[in-house]
């Protein structure tokens, strides 16, 4: 019998780890936002095992979503962490472009070309 499916109580209530908000500070993070830590941030002792968590796992770029799972949370706590850490500046949304520059209709048909020759 796998034991990982089953019901695990936290010691520590949800509204404890995200200082009793259930609302971010930013409405812009989505489970699909990629999130990098500053290098340049001085973690505080002060802060939560859960931020420094957070922070430690966004060493490389990681999605909200990702850091979830990592740190077996709901998405929606790790987006109100993640949006206190963005305030201090301790975490930086990596964007995407925000302009897709479509290819050469040319480049697109000698692309159609090739695959039909497969």
């Amino acid at each position: 019998m796998d034991h990982s499916d089953e019901y695990q109580d936290r010691p520590v209530r949800p509204y404890v780890i995200t200082g009793g908000r259930a609302h971010p500070s930013r409405n812009t993070l989505r489970p699909e936002t990629l999130l990098v830590a500053n290098p340049e941030a001085q973690l505080p002792v002060s802060m939560t095992r859960e931020k420094r968590s957070l922070v430690e796992l966004c060493r490389g770029v990681l999605s909200v979503a990702e850091a979830a799972v990592h740190l077996g949370l709901p998405v929606s706590m790790v987006v109100v962490l993640a949006s206190d850490l963005i305030d201090t500046g301790h975490l930086v949304v990596r964007s995407t472009p925000q302009r897709l520059v479509m290819p050469e209709i040319e480049l697109l048909e000698k692309v159609l070309n090739g695959l039909r020759k497969l």
